[in-house]
């Protein structure tokens, strides 16, 4: 029975309800084996991924079997879906901590606005999955759960800040799972572990509920198996809630050509794509990490290119300097965070009490920069040249996009593949200073796509995943969403993980 459960997907788990081939009962209680066995045992891999496991899961399943045998129909398009949620997400009566030691004893009274449309649609809360503390790290640190595995490579991290949504989605804790991206938290464990991510544009899917970083880049998201499923999942997601006033962008986007995002999905769409290859986003041939995930990338490139993509060499002049200019965490994110402390006065603190006090994960430079930055971005003289820095940023990625005709700009999310839990530990890379191209989309407020394109061969180490990133105009996420499912159909770069 477990084997027909193995990657499972959104469409193959509803033919299996429908038909009784199984039941939502029996496919909750395969992720509930999993997780025990590869997350929790210290016998198995031990991954470290999962925070808190729902203790309504199975009487849930149970509902929507019941449901589903007595009127003949699903309750939802997500109908006995079991989803895993980042624990920067409330969620009612499931512990949320946010990734924090402060908030370790936290149980929201109310869940989030993403998770209560998850729920409406009929999908299963399986789990909350683990974070750095307050999102603040390219990795899974975290003064709660420590680090989290990367289970391609039990010695290397998945990634961050949606560290264990990555994690367990790629190893099959969960059928689908959902992560939140401001500088490239979505992606970048996406691209580590094997997934697709999508970066939806700031304002298509509501963050009520959610605690912030820095609330102009901040967006939740799919993390899946498939593109099918990511698309499957915005239809649900995305939306107008007037608790987040960034959602109005809702009216401009307008609902998905065809009724859904994944009703166009083909792969004529990159078939004839125009794709603009950024310069300056691979990492140096001399560097053996980068080297690897060069090839990858080229090789990706190729097969696109032979299949009748059309690609052009594009640049974004002064790259490196314009994106140091954009990263606005350190003069804004204090004040955003206390906002939301502020409102969340039962927990007692704000950002410089937690740094005072030591209450957050010692490899965490991000967060101790963010609390010893100003009380307010005002403060800080450089604030409004850095905002314009980010106007400059968003007038040129569009105009690269018209210059050449663009479907998408093209480029690796990342120079190397994952890196070792060690480095991270001893921490090889300051934020400011990893080599993630996840910055691009982020600080010009673009949505892009992380799709699978491979993993590494290089002989000298184990493959890792590498996933190709689409970066596309505001509010085109169909867009993106039918590239990448090109890619994924004519690359086939995803590969389970070999536990």
């Amino acid at each position: 029975m477990a084997l027909q459960f193995r990657e499972l997907t959104i469409s193959k788990a509803h033919d299996g309800y429908r038909s009784g081939n199984f039941t939502a009962r029996q496919v909750v209680e395969y992720y509930l084996d999993r997780i025990q066995r590869l997350d929790k045992d210290a016998s198995g891999p031990n991954l470290n991924s999962i925070l808190a496991v729902s203790s309504t899961a199975l009487a849930e399943a149970d509902a929507l079997d019941t449901h589903l045998k007595s009127t003949s129909s699903l309750k939802g398009s997500l109908h006995g879906i079991p989803v895993v949620i980042k624990d920067q997400a409330d969620t009612a009566d499931l512990t949320t901590t946010y990734g924090s030691i402060v908030a370790k004893d936290n149980v929201p009274k109310e869940d989030a606005a993403l998770v209560a449309k998850l729920k409406a649609a009929g999908a299963i809360v399986l789990a909350k999955t683990t974070m750095p503390d307050w999102a603040t790290s390219w990795h899974s640190t975290s003064s709660v759960s420590g680090v989290t595995k990367n289970p391609y490579d039990l010695t290397r991290d998945p990634g961050g800040s949606s560290s264990g949504t990555g994690t367990a989605v790629a190893a099959d804790l969960g059928l689908v799972g959902i992560g939140e991206d401001t500088g490239g938290s979505i992606r970048l464990p996406s691209f580590f572990c094997g997934l697709v991510g999508l970066r939806c544009t700031p304002g298509t899917i509501s963050r009520f509920g959610l605690s912030p970083l820095l609330v102009p880049q901040d967006t939740p998201g799919p993390m899946c198996r498939t593109v099918t499923d990511a698309a499957l999942m915005l239809d649900v997601l995305a939306g107008f809630d007037e608790r987040d006033p960034y959602t109005a962008t809702a009216v401009i986007s307008g609902p998905p050509k065809g009724g859904s995002y994944a009703a166009n999905l083909s792969v004529g769409k990159i078939k004839s794509a125009r794709l603009g290859i950024l310069e300056g986003t691979l990492g140096p041939e001399s560097d053996p990490a980068c080297r690897s995930v060069n090839k990858v990338f080229n090789d990706t490139l190729q097969t696109l290119q032979d299949n009748g993509t059309t690609l052009v060499n594009v640049q974004l002049p002064d790259l490196a300097q314009i994106l140091s200019l954009t990263f606005t965490y350190p003069q804004r994110s204090r004040s955003d965070l206390d906002a939301w402390f502020a409102r969340h006065a039962f927990l007692k603190t704000d950002t410089k009490t937690i740094h005072d006090s030591k209450q957050y994960h010692p490899a965490l430079d991000l967060f101790e920069d963010i609390a010893l930055g100003p009380v307010t971005p005002e403060r800080d003289p450089a604030f409004t040249s850095r905002l314009l820095a980010r106007d400059r940023l968003q007038q040129a990625v569009v105009s690269l996009v018209a210059k050449y005709d663009l479907d998408a700009l093209a480029f690796p999310d990342c120079q190397i593949a994952a890196p070792l839990l060690k480095d991270v530990l001893a921490q090889r890379w300051l934020a400011g200073k990893f080599p993630t191209n996840t910055l691009v989309a982020s600080q010009s407020l673009m949505p892009a796509i992380s799709v699978p394109a491979g993993l590494t061969q290089d002989g000298a180490g184990p493959s890792l995943p590498v996933g190709l990133e689409l970066l596309g105009l505001p509010y085109r996420e169909q867009t993106l969403l039918e590239l990448a499912y090109g890619v994924e159909q004519i690359v086939a770069g995803r590969q389970p993980p070999p536990l």
